[in-house]
């Protein structure tokens, strides 16, 4: 196959291939990057026999996540405080934006949750249940049986079930969580955040040791509702906030004195409406696609 028409096909799988890469990596900055090299691979490899261009591609994006998932297990152990997935604004596959609202692919509960995964269990379950590859599909890129892959992926959906304990997302009242939340902020009143809380919910805040934030996740009602009275009443990282569309699901934005974007938060309601989860993106590394 010559060169240009690697390039075709390269760039009309690009999409397909990042969003692969970003469920694997929970990184859209690493998503590009694994894609991005793999493109470069398939390109010095185009003077051989490359059967299927498209295959070729995804295989490589695989292999390469997966290395780089091995590795980024070694760099998290010394990450400052918690680590969360990169927010994006869309999905970078189309053909799977459509799915993704639906069975929560995208959202950031779901990508926290794969983090409890083996690189392999994570590999076989996107592309088996996000991208609807066979499982001898699958084996040929993970150099795997077909049996094999099938017992990865019920390991993988089986921690999935245990370690995600969680009421089905309704988005309308997810929207009006976020309508809520924003205006508690907007008022800055602890009555207004304690009545949008659960009385278990942990709020979750990753600043990488970039910024000032939380290194242990917050439990209970009290702790969360002062933590958040305390961020939009007395500091000036958190001087407005606006509702946004992110990884799939209503998210908010907040901004500081200066109009500059300071976090991205996510709001996992419980069956009552209320917010369980709040995981608050604040690393600027991850904050810089939104910008």
């Amino acid at each position: 196959m010559d060169a240009a028409t690697l390039d075709r096909v390269a760039l009309a799988e690009r999409p397909r291939l990042l969003g692969i890469a970003y469920r694997m990596t929970g990184s859209h900055s690493d998503a590009e990057d694994v894609v991005q090299e793999a493109m470069l691979r398939a390109h010095r490899a185009a003077a051989g026999d490359i059967e299927s261009p498209a295959a070729y591609l995804t295989t490589i994006t695989t292999r390469l996540a997966i290395d780089h998932l091995r590795s980024a297990r070694v760099r998290r152990e010394t990450y400052v405080g918690p680590w969360l997935p990169e927010p994006i604004a869309a999905d970078p596959a189309p053909d799977a934006a459509a799915r993704a609202v639906l069975d929560d692919t995208l959202s950031m509960a779901f990508l926290v949750a794969l983090e409890t995964l083996s690189p392999d269990e994570r590999a076989v379950l996107v592309l088996h249940d996000v991208f609807a590859y066979s499982h001898a599909e699958i084996g040929a890129m993970l150099e795997r049986s077909e049996a094999s892959c099938r017992q990865l992926l019920r390991r993988a959906r089986q921690r999935l079930e245990a370690g995600r304990p969680r009421v089905a997302v309704d988005l309308a009242q997810l929207d009006e969580l976020v309508r809520r939340f924003i205006a508690a902020c907007e008022g800055g009143d602890l009555d207004a955040f304690l009545a949008i809380l659960t009385e278990d919910v942990v709020l979750v805040s990753d600043g990488g040791a970039k910024v000032k934030s939380a290194r242990h996740p917050i439990r209970g009602a009290d702790r969360v509702s002062r933590f958040l009275a305390y961020l939009v009443n007395r500091t000036t990282a958190y001087r407005s906030v606006a509702p946004t569309t992110l990884n799939g699901e209503p998210a908010v934005l907040m901004f500081d004195e200066d109009g500059g974007l300071s976090a991205a938060l996510f709001v996992e309601p419980a069956d009552d409406g209320r917010a369980q989860t709040m995981r608050m993106v604040r690393n600027p590394d991850k904050l810089g696609a939104l910008r």
